[in-house]
Order: structure tokens, then sequence, then C-alpha cells
């Protein structure tokens, strides 16, 4: 068989993939995956007794807004990395920013308060605990995210993967918020960005893998 007959055969009956193929299957993993880290985080942890006065507290926006902002750049991200020749453009800082933000934050709390109350400021009461809290919340979303894109067409895998990790991580540590007793910049800034760093790289090492095709 000759080449151009066999691409005429494989393009025989090619129909165009509906619009919002991709945003459709995010968001039904994001739909199945969501309940599940809620769930996860009642069941293991529990929301804060004070969640109702913790909402009138800055900071306590500040934990809940920047993780989720990293997860609507990741939710970007994967949907570009997900159709072959889309640039990811400047999607990417919407990690950043956020990060760098928070980490400016600390940087100013840091040099303001007093040197006896840095260390408890950084450590707080469950800096052991933070990071595989966040892990383990953000796992759901984590697989849904992979799972939607073995059914997509991403050509950049560890990218993609890191841009799932970001989606999940993000979203994960939003929702540990709600549990969370850590209110001070410089925990945040240093164990929530491990805890959303760690997905990401684990989605950067597993994506050349599992995204395969």
């Amino acid at each position: 068989m000759k080449t151009d007959d066999f691409v005429a055969m494989l393009a025989a009956g090619a129909e165009p993939v509906p619009r919002r193929a991709v945003s459709r299957r995010l968001w039904w993993a994001l739909g199945l995956s969501l309940p599940m880290a809620l769930a996860i985080m009642q069941t293991e942890y529990g929301v804060r007794r004070d969640l109702v006065q913790a909402m009138f507290w800055p900071m306590f926006w500040v934990k809940v807004l920047m993780p989720a902002c990293i997860g609507v750049a990741g939710y970007v991200m994967v949907q570009r990395l997900a159709r072959p020749g889309v640039a990811v453009r400047r999607a990417w800082l919407g990690v950043a920013l956020p990060v760098l933000a928070v980490w400016v934050l600390a940087g100013v709390a840091w040099a303001t308060m007093p040197e006896t109350a840095r260390m408890p400021a950084l450590m707080g009461r469950t800096w052991r605990t933070c990071v595989f809290n966040i892990a383990l919340i953000s796992l759901p979303m984590f697989v849904a995210a992979l799972l939607a894109l073995r059914g997509l067409a991403p050509t950049r895998p560890a990218a993609a993967g890191a841009a799932a990790g970001a989606l999940a991580a993000g979203a994960g540590a939003a929702v540990y918020a709600l549990h969370c007793p850590e209110l001070t910049a410089p925990f945040l800034a240093v164990w929530y960005v491990l805890g959303m760093a760690l997905p990401m790289l684990v989605g950067a090492l597993i994506g050349p893998r599992v995204l395969r095709w």
C-alpha cells in the first residue's frame, strides 16, 4: 500500500473533536475527585472548630487563596498542555506569582517580628505533617487529572504531569486550609509551598511514563 493511500485510509471518516472536549473532561475529573478530597480532609482531620471566626482573619484568606490561585493556573496549563501545539504562554506565572507573594509577605513578617517569635512562626505546630497532609488530600485530584490527560494528547508529558500536580496540589492545599490551624506567613511560605511542590515534582517525574502515547 502506498503512503498516500494509507494516510487517506486513516483519515477516512475522521471528525473534528467537539469544542471544549478538554475542558469537559477536566471538569468531570475535578467534579468526581474534589468531593473525595473533601471527604479525606473531613474524615482524617476535620474542619477547624473556629472556621466561622477564622473567616474574618486576613491570613486565613491568604492561606486559602494562595493555593487556590495555583490550582487555577494548573488547570489552565493542563488544558493547554493536553492539546498538541498549544503554548502554555504565561500561565506558569499563575503558579510562580502566588508563591513569590507569600515569600515576600513572609520576609516582611520575619523582619518585623521579635526574634523569639520567628521560629514558632516558621515551624508552627504541624510542620512535621503539613507537607504530607496536603499531598494526601491532593491525591484523588492528582490521579483524576492524570487519567483525564491519558485520554487526551499531551506532547510534553513531563510538563503536563507537573501541571496536573499544580492543579491537584493547589486545590488540595485550599481544602486542607479548612482544617489547618496555622496562620503565619513564614509557615505558609515554607510548608505549604513544599506540600504543593511535592505533587508537581512527582507529576514531572512520572508524566513521561503514564502520559506516553
